[in-house]
């Protein structure tokens, strides 16, 4: 059987009359990349921030890393990584500086730091960058250095909102085989995308519209279901129905 790494039952969130998330049901495997789909005012980033451990259910379970939602949010939040679309990373420090502080946040001994960074900077080609600002780097070079200091702490699970957001084609495939590669090593990929060729990647997706799962499935399934050729087609078909947005 395979284990479970995020386990969410009837997860709700409220704000008053307003349900941002309404009783979403999903389990995630381990290893798997899973993808959280849905139109801006769907609710996927209130969602991602409870199972982030960043804010409180109104009603519903959910465990992420084992732990519950409710009464351990400090103890999810070490076994995770998060990568937001909006660049992660302090661009006044240098690309090393960087590296090293995230390590230390994360836990990791000063001595691992050291040989982890020295393995990732080789790994990323960023040799000659080590003393450069960050925030002198090319996007795509950040959005890369951001996902491995996501990952740097070896979590069990990784979240990355829209994190191929503004970076040209290239760099996105050059992203996403950084996901495989994490992926490939038991770490839990979580990730939402504006870009439909990217859910083709993903071995699940979930299409959330109006605070609801709509759909759940992989993406072969998902578009022999809704007899379509593309996951854009797919995205349409659900979201159309939609009455609200951001």
């Amino acid at each position: 059987m395979e284990e479970k790494v995020i386990i969410c039952k009837e997860l709700t969130k409220s704000f008053g009359d307003f349900y941002a998330v309404n009783k979403i049901s999903f389990d995630v495997n381990k290893g798997e990349i899973f993808g959280f789909l849905g139109a801006n005012g769907a609710g996927k980033t209130t969602a991602m921030r409870m199972l982030c451990g960043l804010s409180f259910p109104t009603s519903g379970e959910a465990t992420v890393a084992g732990f519950n939602v409710y009464k351990q949010q400090d103890s999810i939040k070490k076994n995770i990584g998060y990568m937001s679309q909006k660049f992660s990373l302090y661009e006044n420090l240098t690309v090393l500086e960087n590296i090293s502080f995230f390590g230390g946040v994360y836990g990791v001994r000063k001595k691992e730091i050291k040989e982890r960074s020295e393995e990732l900077i080789q790994t990323l080609g960023l040799q000659n960058e080590t003393k450069k600002l960050v925030g002198e780097l090319p996007l795509g070079w950040k959005q890369k250095l951001a996902f491995s200091v996501a990952i740097f702490h070896k979590p069990k699970i990784v979240f990355l909102d829209e994190p191929t957001g503004g970076v040209d084609p290239l760099t996105r495939r050059q992203f996403w085989d950084m996901i495989y590669k994490a992926a490939d090593e038991g770490i839990t990929v979580f990730v939402t995308t504006h870009y439909m060729d990217e859910a083709e990647y993903c071995n699940r997706i979930s299409i959330m519209v109006d605070g609801r799962v709509e759909a759940l499935d992989s993406p072969g399934k998902l578009k022999e279901r809704f007899s379509a050729d593309s996951m854009d087609e797919v995205f349409y078909k659900l979201a159309r129905g939609a009455k609200r947005g951001e």
